[in-house]
């Protein structure tokens, strides 16, 4: 009877284990072969279907592939490609299933297209490994320029690179950056306009541009080193509420004229808003100083140009005893633009 009892108990315990490893295969693997060709990328990615029907937590066998969309997203997310430190993003242009030691692969081939020829390649991989099988493991070859680099990706390392950028590129690369993120970062634009309001000579001009110009540039390297750091959303909500104050205080003070201390203090803010596209690449520790700078120094090319576009017109109008009301008239559309941000983001 107690020997009955126990092949019993052994069977019961064999057949929980038996059927806990077909529903989830541990110790998975993978296979990475990205080519750089000109502007294009090349990435095939071959990874345990079973794996990846349990990482999606959808049944995915050979007949029925994986729906493109839900695997892209989960790969875009789980799989950062960095050109010259700035991250890309392919797509799925083809995807199969291919039979390797007798288990079923999902096959995916994607496609990057890139702005320029890049010096430089980074891949962080983090497939499966916090999610579905801490035990996976991806066999990695990024072929670049005639260079061929080679690494197996695990939970402990996974990350690769190849070549490096030369100081010419990032300094172009960087500037670039700088102008590029000013110009399309018009919560900025509007704070600094808002300040122009009301100031009286050239003397004022200066020590407005230059509070600001050295409080945002101290949070940028601050927050870029990560020496300090705040959560975005508060960032971002706090730079709204700048927009805020500054367009109040346009619309009821008829005569305004905003100190430095404003700047250099709302400019804290704005600092930690510009290091968050880097916080977002792949700076290399060689060239972060050379980084920086460039991309500061395009902010500041930028910050010249909306200043010395608006200021002549914001002068104009303010000789023009008429037309008194327009000042206030545009901080009031000002003011929504900034509420508006500001709940979007705070809530």
């Amino acid at each position: 009877m107690k020997k009955l009892a126990f092949f019993l108990i052994f069977f019961s315990i064999s057949g929980l284990f038996s059927s806990s490893a077909s529903a989830h295969s541990n110790n998975s693997e993978g296979y990475s072969l990205i080519e750089v060709k000109d502007t294009t990328l090349d990435y095939e990615l071959k990874v345990d279907l079973e794996e990846l029907g349990h990482a999606l937590d959808k049944e995915i066998n050979q007949s029925k592939l994986i729906n493109s969309t839900m695997v892209q997203s989960y790969i875009n997310s789980h799989i950062k490609l960095y050109a010259d430190s700035v991250q890309i993003e392919g797509s799925i242009q083809k995807s199969d299933v291919e039979m390797i030691e007798d288990r079923p692969f999902a096959v995916m081939n994607m496609t990057y297209e890139l702005q320029h020829k890049p010096e430089r390649l980074s891949l962080d991989y983090n497939l499966f490994l916090d999610d579905s099988d801490p035990s996976h493991a991806n066999f990695a070859t990024i072929k670049m320029d005639g260079k061929q680099q080679e690494k197996i990706l695990t939970y402990e390392s996974r990350e690769l690179e190849i070549g490096q950028v030369s100081f010419f590129q990032t300094i172009k690369q960087f500037i670039l950056l700088g102008l590029e993120h000013i110009f399309t970062g018009y919560d900025h634009i509007l704070f600094v306009i808002s300040l122009l309001f009301g100031v009286k000579n050239i003397r004022h001009i200066i020590s407005l541009v230059t509070a600001f110009t050295i409080s945002h540039s101290i949070t940028l390297v601050l927050a870029t080193l990560e020496i300090v750091s705040l959560p975005s959303k508060l960032v971002e909500s706090a730079i709204a509420l700048s927009i805020v104050y500054v367009a109040l205080i346009n619309i009821f003070n008829r005569e305004p004229k905003h100190q430095p201390w404003l700047a250099f203090g709302f400019g804290l803010i704005h600092g930690f808003g510009f290091a968050g596209i880097l916080a977002e690449m792949r700076l290399d520790r060689e060239s972060m100083v050379a980084s920086l700078l460039s991309f500061n120094i395009g902010i500041e090319l930028g910050q010249l140009i909306i200043v010395s576009l608006a200021l002549p017109l914001i002068s104009l109008i303010a000789k023009i005893k008429k037309i008194n009301w327009l000042i206030p008239g545009t901080s009031i559309g000002i003011l929504s633009f900034g509420l508006i941000w500001f709940i979007q983001r705070a809530f």
